[in-house]
C-alpha cells in the first residue's frame, strides 16, 4: 500500500496538473489543511529537477497567499472559523494571554512557523487576530516560506539521485520519520 502511494505521488509530481495540485495544497495547508506541501513538493523535485526553482516559488507564494487567507480567517472571522481551527489544535484557551505579547514577537513567531514543522495556519490566523501589522505579517512570511521551499529545493536539486534512491529504498524509514514529525508538530502545538 505504501509503494502505491509513493507511486501514485511521483504520478501525479510527473503530471501535467502537478503544480497546480501543489498550488492548491500549499495554499490550503497554510490556513486549515493539516498536510504540509512538502508531500507534494518533494516527490516533484525528485521527478522533474530542472524545475525545482519553479516548484519552490510556486510553493512558496502559494503558501504566502493561504497565509494571507489564513490572516484573514483570524482578523475577519475569528470567532466563527478561527476559534473553532484553534480549537482543533487545543490552542483557543491561551489566546488572551497570547495575544497580549504576540505583537511585540509576532514576526519572530511567524518566522520559526514559516521555516519550522510547527503549524503555519496557527500563526496565520493568530496573526490576523491579534491585529500583526499586515506588512510585517506578508514581510516575515514571505522570508520564512522561501527560506524553507527553497532549501528544499536547494538541496534535492544538488543531491536528488541519491535522496531519491534513499527514499525508495526506505521507503517505510521515511513514512514513519514524517509521521512522527506531523504528530511531533501537533504535540507542541497542542501541548506547549
Amino acid at each position: 500500500m505504501l509503494r502505491g502511494l509513493y507511486d501514485w505521488t511521483m504520478g501525479l509530481a510527473e503530471s501535467r496538473y502537478a503544480l497546480w495540485a501543489l498550488a492548491a495544497v500549499a495554499f490550503v495547508e497554510s490556513s486549515v489543511f493539516p498536510i504540509p506541501p512538502d508531500i507534494l513538493m518533494i516527490p516533484m523535485i525528485l521527478a522533474a529537477p530542472r524545475r525545482a526553482w519553479l516548484i519552490a516559488g510556486v510553493c512558496t507564494v502559494s503558501s504566502v497567499l493561504g497565509g494571507l487567507a489564513g490572516y484573514y480567517i483570524g482578523w475577519g472571522l475569528f470567532e466563527t472559523v478561527g476559534r473553532p481551527v484553534l480549537e482543533f489544535y487545543g490552542k483557543d484557551a491561551y489566546f488572551d494571554a497570547f495575544s497580549l505579547r504576540y505583537n511585540e514577537w509576532g514576526a519572530w513567531a511567524v518566522l520559526i512557523a514559516g521555516v519550522t514543522p510547527f503549524p503555519y495556519k496557527v500563526i496565520t490566523i493568530m496573526s490576523g487576530a491579534t491585529g500583526l501589522s499586515l506588512s510585517v505579517f506578508m514581510v516575515a512570511s514571505v522570508i520564512a516560506r522561501g527560506l524553507r521551499f527553497f532549501l528544499v529545493a536547494a538541496l534535492l536539486w544538488k543531491f536528488g539521485a541519491p535522496i531519491r534512491d534513499f527514499i525508495e529504498r526506505r521507503l517505510g524509514l521515511m513514512f514513519t520519520l514524517f509521521c512522527v514529525l506531523l504528530v511531533g508538530g501537533f504535540y507542541v502545538v497542542k501541548y506547549l
